[in-house]
């Protein structure tokens, strides 16, 4: 979105009958943060991204501490997007949620397993493997501060479609590896979005999965009264 896009976005979202209890955090291009902080109302801020440094010779990256300074309170870390044509690796990745982390953000940490892998049958493998390699070196009071979005690769913009099913499935295995490693008090009170092709018309039901938190919603988020509609569905 533009400027003024992002403006009137917020606008709407002020306006609108957004539920009490639905938790709206929003991130528009890192742009865009300092000037959105001033119009957002009752939604939080988001990075889209941040280099894992805190300073040095990156020209054109944004530090999670310059994040902090323009109003964000958490930044995505694993987007799909990052993964597959930023070929962002393990290591830089695990980095990066210490950065988010020691600059007092909360990172929206996005896993998930392409159409092949999950063809194999090495769905639960990759997954496990991205929270083991990325996340589980963190210590518990810090782990609690991570938000996790399970995104299946395979179901994004693909007109693919994961069932409430399998995003109950997936959304249970990782809370049972987060369990193995943290316990079962962490393992309960952990947020775990879902962020494949969530949308209006299938909102309400992976909503009502057990495990299934809320959304990490993109294409269906453009849209201020489709945004609306998505968190509505917490309350049908």
């Amino acid at each position: 979105m533009s400027t003024d896009d992002g403006i009137d976005f917020f606008q709407k979202l002020i306006q609108s009958s957004w539920p009490d209890d639905v938790e709206a955090i929003v991130a528009p291009p890192n742009l865009y943060l300092q000037m959105l902080k001033e119009v957002k109302g009752h939604a939080e801020l988001c990075g889209q991204n941040c280099h894992s440094e805190q300073q040095g010779a990156f020209t054109g990256e944004v530090s999670a501490k310059m994040l902090t300074d323009v109003g964000a309170q958490y930044c995505l870390v694993g987007h799909s997007e990052r993964r597959k044509y930023f070929e962002e690796s393990s290591l830089f990745l695990k980095a990066k949620v210490n950065a988010v982390l020691e600059n007092g953000l909360s990172p929206i940490y996005c896993c998930g397993e392409t159409e092949s892998e999950r063809r194999l049958g090495a769905h639960f493998e990759t997954v496990k493997n991205q929270l083991t390699a990325e996340l589980f070196a963190l210590d518990s009071s810090s782990f609690e501060k991570v938000i996790i979005a399970y995104e299946p690769v395979w179901a994004i913009g693909t007109g693919l479609t994961a069932t409430a099913g399998q995003a109950q499935e997936m959304h249970s295995f990782v809370r049972s590896v987060v369990e193995t490693n943290y316990g079962r008090e962490i393992a309960s009170k952990m947020c775990v979005l879902y962020g494949g092709s969530c949308n209006p018309s299938n909102a309400k039901e992976l909503f009502q999965c057990e495990d299934v938190d809320g959304g990490l919603i993109g294409g269906a988020s453009m849209d201020p009264s489709s945004f609306l509609q998505i968190a509505q569905s917490f309350q049908e």
